[in-house]
């Protein structure tokens, strides 16, 4: 697990504006220059690796405008989303407005096939949700009954829980770090 948190931080290094540098015992932080890296330009055919098309041109998707998924019961896991995390179903009409979430850092991670970070090995896919106090977050999920398993760790990048739907969807919970505004 280890490994794929430190996946996780390099993902959302970028989002940050600073690099997660990871020595063998130790994980610090270094501000990335305003200057970008020189890229080679990639040889025909090849694909886009690490997330670097090394053009400037690219046009690029502004955010996830939904997620789709399966359910055994899509109206009841629905509505467990929106009672106990706040994310409100899809409109039933133009006139009503859909859920909004705040801008923020988003870790788009495909992992491999055979990773235990989601717990279940048969589960394809994790959500994880911002979160502005995970504490406060954690003791209403608690209070409903629902379990949350805290990680004890406190990373650069925030504090991480765990949560699981009525049909045993993995959920991260992430309260990032507010960024250190003296100096």
């Amino acid at each position: 697990m280890h490994f794929q948190r430190r996946q996780l931080l390099r993902t959302l290094s970028f989002a940050f504006g600073s690099s997660f540098i990871l020595g063998r015992n130790q994980l610090g932080i270094a501000a990335q220059t305003a200057v970008p890296p020189k890229l080679s330009p990639l040889p025909a055919g090849v694909a886009v690796r690490d997330g670097i098309a090394g053009r400037t041109d690219m046009e690029k998707v502004t955010g996830i405008g939904g997620f789709f998924f399966r359910a055994k019961d899509p109206k009841a896991l629905g509505l467990w989303y929106q009672q106990h995390l706040g994310v409100s179903l899809i409109p039933t009409s133009y006139g009503e407005s859909p859920w909004q979430q705040e801008a923020g850092p988003t870790a788009f991670a495909p992992f491999k096939q055979t990773s235990d970070y989601f717990g279940d090995t048969q589960k394809v896919w994790m959500l994880n949700f911002r979160v502005r106090d995970l504490d406060k977050m954690a003791a209403q999920l608690q209070a409903a009954g629902i379990e949350v398993k805290m990680d004890p760790q406190s990373y650069p990048n925030g504090r991480f829980a765990r949560v699981h739907d009525p049909e045993g969807n993995p959920i991260e919970l992430w309260q990032p770090k507010v960024p250190d505004t003296k100096g």
